[in-house]
């Protein structure tokens, strides 16, 4: 019978035993592993930074977030100052005050032009003596009337208007 020399490390295997043992990988199990131990630790490292990557961004944007909603929350803020400041200018009260102290005076009786082109009615000029049909309390207490300057001359009815 010949001889098969012996495998390092192995014993002489006959029969179905030595016909298995060919199927058995030789001498390379540890080569084969080595690959694969990377592979895996490659994985989990790239899994890991991706992961740091994906908190730092999530952590960035919550940041973002933050900052906008606290800009936002100033902005409604300041817009809500600004159309109180607009409803105070916009009072009536407000408006006659600030009138008066440009020298305005109430308007006088109104003319209408009908379709044809006819005067309907007589128009009135205004005049600082009169008073407003309708003051606010408090307009009540501080409202002066300016007495009526000597420039003003009474105009006729049918002046003509400027730029006609």
């Amino acid at each position: 019978m010949t001889r098969k020399p012996e495998l390092k490390g192995r014993p002489e295997l006959r029969g179905r035993a030595a016909r298995l043992a060919h199927l058995l990988p030789t001498g390379r199990a540890q080569a084969a592993r080595t690959p694969f131990v990377l592979l895996v630790v490659v994985l989990l490292g790239g899994g890991l930074i991706g992961l740091l990557v994906l908190n730092s961004a999530l952590s960035e944007g919550a940041f973002r977030l933050d900052d906008l909603q606290r800009e936002t929350k100033e902005l409604t803020d300041e817009e809500q100052a600004l159309r109180r400041d607009i409803d105070a200018y916009s009072a009536p009260d407000a408006l006659q005050r600030r009138a008066r102290e440009l020298g305005m005076v109430p308007g006088g009786d109104p003319a209408f032009l009908g379709p044809d082109g006819k005067v309907k009615g007589v128009p009135g000029e205004a005049s600082a003596a009169r008073a407003p049909l309708v003051l606010a309390p408090e307009a009540l207490a501080t409202a002066t009337v300016p007495p009526p300057s000597p420039e003003a001359s009474p105009r006729s009815p049918h002046a003509s208007t400027p730029g006609r």
